[in-house]
């Protein structure tokens, strides 16, 4: 990981300062800027592997940082940091394209053990656009297919999906996930097995990335999210697709 470069951005000058010295100990490059305009500045210029991103910060807020990085087509991971108690945030910043969170107070050890899971599943793909990368190795039926289904159409090779004939961009995660569950359709898919395909992650952490990335792709693949008819939830468990395809389709 010696050639790896994490940009933190964060105004807490002991935090940042303990950060980057951790992560630098851990044998990575790291960069560090103390205000959202200064941070957006070093990411669009320096093209970091990772951002490390607090969401509370002065001159231009976090959420503010990552949505003009998605818009300017920027598609490195970004770990957001979160208050405690800020729930808002924390769906806020993945419905804007942050990779996973971490909620203050964290351990060094939990913030490695994210770090290195999104790291894995995206290294290898930062330069690609995002209808080249997958979050794992294709291998399932779905790869590269277009699947129609009875109110819904998905573009496994563009990363689409087509609801009442409009079309919704897919987030690499939400693809992932989707793909995992219509390869398994009919059978329950927990959320311990989606957080080790999909993310990565060796240790599972307590957290709710599963749940906030299926009510993100619930609002683009089903007509009534209250009433779901493809990501069904098997409570206590993890969810199931349940649609069909229509003849013709694989």
């Amino acid at each position: 990981m010696n050639d790896l470069r994490i940009l933190v951005i964060e105004d807490e000058p002991d935090l940042r300062a303990g950060l980057q010295h951790n992560l630098e100990l851990e044998g990575f490059h790291v960069d560090v800027a103390a205000d959202g305009k200064t941070g957006l500045r070093k990411a669009q210029q320096d093209n970091p592997d990772l951002i490390l991103l607090d969401l509370m910060l002065p001159l231009m807020s976090g959420l503010e940082v990552l949505k003009q990085l998605r818009q300017s087509g920027h598609t490195h991971p970004v770990i957001i940091v979160t208050a405690k108690g800020m729930d808002r945030d924390k769906v806020a910043g993945l419905e804007l394209g942050a990779d996973d969170y971490v909620t203050k107070p964290f351990g060094l050890t939990e913030l490695m053990a994210r770090i290195r899971a999104v790291l894995r599943r995206t290294q290898r793909h930062t330069t690609e656009s995002m209808s080249q990368v997958t979050a794992v190795e294709p291998s399932g039926p779905t790869v590269g297919a277009v699947l129609q289904f009875r109110s819904l159409t998905v573009d496994f090779k563009r990363f689409t999906v087509t609801k009442n004939d409009a079309e919704h961009q897919l987030s690499r995660f939400e693809a992932e996930i989707l793909r995992m569950l219509i390869d398994h359709r009919g059978e329950v898919v927990t959320r311990q097995n989606l957080l080790r395909q999909v993310w990565g992650y060796v240790h599972l952490p307590t957290t709710r990335t599963v749940d906030n990335h299926i009510a993100r792709l619930r609002k683009k693949v089903e007509l009534d999210v209250d009433a779901p008819e493809h990501v069904v939830t098997v409570h206590g468990i993890g969810y199931r697709f349940e649609a069909t395809p229509l003849e013709g389709t694989p």
